[in-house]
C-alpha cells in the first residue's frame, strides 16, 4: 500500500476543496469555510510530501 496513501490524500483534498467551494457558495459561516479550506490545504500538502522520493516515514 505504498503508493495508495498519497493518492488517497489527494482524493481527500479534492473532496475538501469541493466542499469548501460549496460551503462558500451557500453562504456558510466563515469559520466553517476556513476550517474546511485549511483541511484541504493540509491534505494536499501531506499528499504531495508523501510523493517526494525518500520519504519513507
Amino acid at each position: 500500500m505504498g503508493g495508495a496513501l498519497p493518492t488517497l490524500l489527494l482524493i481527500l483534498a479534492g473532496v475538501l476543496v469541493g466542499g469548501t467551494w460549496s460551503l462558500y457558495r451557500q453562504g456558510a459561516p466563515k469559520v466553517a469555510v476556513l476550517i474546511t479550506g485549511a483541511l484541504a490545504v493540509l491534505a494536499t500538502a501531506a499528499g504531495v510530501l508523501r510523493l517526494i522520493p525518500g520519504s519513507d516515514t
